[in-house]
């Protein structure tokens, strides 16, 4: 009996071990057939030939020391328009095309003709250039180059939560970025009141620059000229510097944001007529810089929050004339200690600076033909070099002068960028060519940082209707071969 026990006992256990032997085997064959378990091939990263040695570190480090399952192919594609994404895609760079601050060159045809940076590397002493006539700041999906970067993977979800966390990356699009159009002086007065006269309303004088300084998100005029019931009409150059009260109409069609009033001229026909003027401005939603009814309000600074971007805009009357002291309408006095604290604190706040100055004008423009002479930064009465960059040296990011009636010259100064004078947006010297021409400032901000300044011509004739002058290559040339 004992022995059949034994014999028996010895069948289950035999059993049993075949059992576990067969599941065992199974188990290691189901894994060597899966390649899981002890057979499994760890998922390798694989690289196609279109991604570059750059892109393939950056990659390899974000995927150092991870156990993949299943293997990653990592391709890459260029784009000359913004791409479409799909699952898996990223856009990792947009290069755009760049040149030297002094260059006179708006556009690149060839590849080669510039040097392409990552967009995150444009600053304003950069000058950007468009390609095929298209200026990525405008358009946000032409001029520039894009890189994409894409990952496939049988099991994409494993990697989905590191490479969305590590790839992707947000843009300046037109949503983020301010566009701010800074112009020269306005000045509605003798010969366009007449015009007025003939044509009998505002939106004619803005008919072909209306559409383009309204595109911006913040567009800003020098404006010397309050609005009067009865301007002169004469072209005499001794008259008073007064609009006709449709004239308002012409700033509406603009756009105008910002009213700078720094100008000699906003009290040539009457206090009255001045505290009108500011009153029309607040009503309409036009903010204020540089003057107002009062000493007090006119040294207020205009600060401005919008697309994550905070600048403070200083505006001040240097020597022209024009300025208040007290309880009546004017300019706001340029005084060395009161413009170090205002950007001082302005710079304690983390703002980016702006600061127009209405300077000493200079006259050698009043000749019926080309005089460059005031083109010059240092043509006008006193030190414009000395004060303008002292304003730099204070802290300040932009500074530009507002009074020049003909456009002067610019250039970049330690860590800022000056423009000497911005000549006529609209007036009503056209017996001059030098006063029939302007400079549109066109600041690009992204984040609190400019990213660009494009400097724009303008021109008017007998007409009185600016518009943004065509080849202007020759007059940015003219201008930056006198820079100091």
């Amino acid at each position: 009996m004992k022995v059949k026990k034994e014999r028996k006992v010895g069948r289950v256990i035999g059993v049993i071990l075949v059992f576990v032997i067969a599941a065992v085997a199974g188990v290691f064959l189901v894994q060597y057939v899966t390649k899981t378990g002890v057979f499994r091939v760890p998922g390798k990263l694989i690289f196609e030939e279109s991604v570059s040695d750059a892109e393939k570190e950056e990659i390899s480090q974000v995927f150092a020391n991870v156990e993949l399952e299943k293997d990653v192919v990592v391709a890459a594609k260029s784009a000359e328009e913004w791409p479409k994404l799909a699952e898996g895609e990223f856009l990792t760079e947009i290069l755009v095309p760049v040149t030297d601050f002094y260059d006179v060159r708006e556009e690149v045809s060839e590849v080669a003709e510039a040097e392409w940076i990552s967009l995150r590397e444009l600053d304003f002493r950069r000058k950007l250039l468009k390609v095929d006539g298209e200026y990525f700041l405008e358009t946000f999906d032409k001029g520039a180059r894009y890189r994409v970067i894409s990952f496939s993977s049988e099991k994409y979800e494993e990697i989905s939560s590191r490479v969305e966390k590590e790839f992707f990356k947000e843009w300046p699009t037109r949503e983020t970025v301010l566009s701010f159009a800074q112009t020269g002086v306005t000045a509605f007065s003798r010969r366009m009141n007449a015009k007025m006269n003939e044509v009998g309303n505002g939106e004619y004088f803005a008919e072909k620059i209306g559409e383009f300084l309204s595109r911006f998100d913040i567009t800003h005029t020098s404006n010397e000229a309050s609005f009067f019931a009865w301007p002169s009409t004469s072209g005499t150059t001794g008259t008073p510097i007064c609009a006709d009260n449709r004239f308002r109409d012409t700033l509406i069609a603009i756009g105008l944001d910002i009213v700078e009033l720094t100008g000699n001229h906003n009290q040539d026909c009457g206090d009255e007529a001045a505290r009108e003027s500011v009153d029309f401005y607040r009503e309409n939603g036009i903010s204020i810089v540089g003057g107002g009814k009062t000493a007090e309000e006119a040294r207020e600074p205009l600060l401005i929050s919008k697309k994550g971007t905070n600048i403070t805009f200083l505006a001040y009357n240097q020597s022209t004339a024009g300025a208040t002291y007290d309880a009546t309408p004017g300019a706001n006095q340029y005084y060395e200690e009161n413009a170090r604290m205002e950007i001082a604190a302005a710079k304690e706040r983390g703002d980016f600076v702006v600061v127009d100055v209405q300077y000493n004008e200079c006259t050698v423009y009043a000749s019926e033909t080309e005089d460059a002479t005031c083109d010059r930064a240092d043509s006008a009465a006193g030190d414009q070099v000395g004060l303008f960059r002292k304003l730099v040296e204070m802290g300040a990011d932009v500074v530009v002068g507002t009074s020049a009636h003909q456009p002067q010259t610019f250039e970049l100064y330690q860590n800022g960028a000056i423009y000497y004078g911005l000549g006529n947006l609209f007036f009503d010297q056209v017996y001059w060519p030098g006063t029939t021409r302007s400079l549109v400032l066109a600041h690009y901000f992204y984040q609190g940082k400019l990213l660009q300044t494009r400097v724009i011509p303008t021109v008017y004739d007998a007409s009185f209707q600016t518009r943004v002058m065509e080849d202007a290559q020759w007059f940015i040339e003219r201008l930056l071969s006198v820079r100091p």
